[in-house]
């Protein structure tokens, strides 16, 4: 067990060597300048993935402002199972994200999608729409970053072939982004 541990820790860390840090640093400041406009940052992701949008959304829009002012309206698109299920058998499983940027996102706002392959049929047709849209668009995704490498406007491409690791750097980027924004709240100390 110890020795399985040694090589998962060091893949993980051998992952975060491969960062894009200029890439980074433009999504970190695309979400702070999306906060300061009061726009709305929509997460998705399927799985895994889809589970990462959920506990991103809740450290975005409490976690970057706890006890000091208001966090980010943020939503994540994976939350609603009755829209997400309606859609799926309405319309077609690639749709159960854009439909919902076409009812809840304004140009200005941003779309965060998470993609190990970067090839989900449902990824894709997100981020096709969130260009429809005028939003920005960053993706994190990890193998080859599939298609959505080249249809985001920030892509963040960690290039390792495991899932695992690749949703973790989701995470560890997003919390990164968290803890740097709570330094940088525009809104501390304006409760009310």
């Amino acid at each position: 067990m110890t020795s399985f541990m040694e090589n998962y820790s060091g893949k993980l860390y051998g992952a975060l060597q491969l960062l894009p840090q200029g890439n980074i640093e433009l999504f970190f400041n695309e979400v702070l300048s999306v906060w300061q406009k009061n726009a709305q940052i929509f997460i998705c992701g399927n799985g895994g993935s889809g589970a990462n949008a959920l506990h991103i959304a809740n450290d975005l829009f409490y976690g970057v402002a706890k006890g000091a002012g208001k966090g980010i309206k943020v939503h994540a698109l994976t939350a609603n199972q009755a829209i997400m299920t309606c859609f799926a058998n309405d319309l077609s499983y690639k749709e159960i994200f854009s439909q919902q940027l076409e009812v809840l996102a304004n140009p200005g706002d941003m779309l965060i999608a998470f993609s190990g392959s970067g090839n989900s049929p449902n990824i894709l047709d997100a981020l096709e729409k969130a260009k429809t849209l005028k939003m920005t668009s960053c993706a994190i995704l990890g193998f080859s970053g599939g298609a959505a490498l080249e249809m985001s406007d920030i892509p963040i491409h960690v290039p390792v072939d495991d899932m695992q690791i690749s949703e973790d750097t989701q995470v560890i980027i997003c919390h990164a982004l968290m803890q740097w924004l709570s330094g940088q709240n525009p809104y501390k100390n304006k409760r009310g």
